[in-house]
């Protein structure tokens, strides 16, 4: 996907990408290949992949749903969509959750050099994080971290009550929504709203989309070794 083809893509989900975006974007995709070179962020290095999936795919979520307000971006890695989000939605408050220090100071380099504003790297799990920020955030989003169960005990009780848990997920997201049904009715969520696309490369996307609509008990999350071992 070239940039102009991303550009005409993001008009297609009403989305408005200006000059401003596609600049940062750029740089973005420049500063995570040299990177990349040090430490692990991504497998995929050709610039149009990079454009296609994760600038492209971190995008379509902000036309499925009304996100405003404060929003978490947990197991942020190489800041997708969190970083992608706040580069395209200049409005919205942001913290990266990223356990790995080496990313976090990655996540750090593209915010200094782009001149981002409200926007913090917390280098923290998110079971960690939740002491001090339970039910602290209007959206909690999170890509490719963990099975729906164990991911759905990490990241719902930072939502506020009345706030939205989004998932992106691959082509068994609309599966794992099923199998974790149990967790995110005791979590406190409503089922999810399910939106199935494909990336121009032909590549399948499940986002789950859910509600939180009643308290997350105050038992959890749970350790990690626990939510793996026995998830919800």
């Amino acid at each position: 996907m070239t940039p102009e083809q991303l550009r005409k893509s993001c008009e297609q989900w009403n989305l408005d990408p200006d000059a401003e975006m596609m600049e940062q974007l750029d740089v973005y995709s420049r500063l995570l290949r040299e990177w990349n070179e040090k430490i692990n962020l991504t497998a995929i290095t050709d610039p149009e992949e990079i454009i296609e999936k994760h600038f492209y795919d971190s995008l379509v979520p902000l036309s499925l749903c009304q996100i405003q307000g404060t929003f978490a971006d947990v197991g942020s890695g190489a800041g997708f969509p969190g970083l992608v989000w706040k580069i395209a939605r200049k409005d919205l408050e942001a913290v990266l959750i990223e356990p790995t220090a080496k990313r976090c100071r990655f996540l750090e380099e593209v915010i200094r050099t782009l001149h981002l504003e409200h926007v913090t790297v917390v280098n923290e799990r998110a079971e960690e994080h939740v002491r001090n920020h339970r039910e602290a955030y209007d959206c909690v989003t999170a890509r490719a971290v963990a099975n729906m169960r164990v991911l759905s005990e990490l990241c719902i009780p930072l939502v506020k009550k009345g706030g939205i848990f989004l998932a992106m997920k691959g082509a068994n997201g609309e599966a794992e929504a099923e199998e974790a049904q149990h967790a995110v009715q005791v979590l406190g969520c409503s089922a999810p709203d399910v939106y199935r696309y494909e990336l121009p490369g032909g590549d399948a996307r499940v986002d789950l989309i859910l509600t939180k609509e009643r308290k997350t008990p105050e038992i959890y999350p749970r350790n990690y070794g626990t939510i793996k071992k026995k998830p919800l």
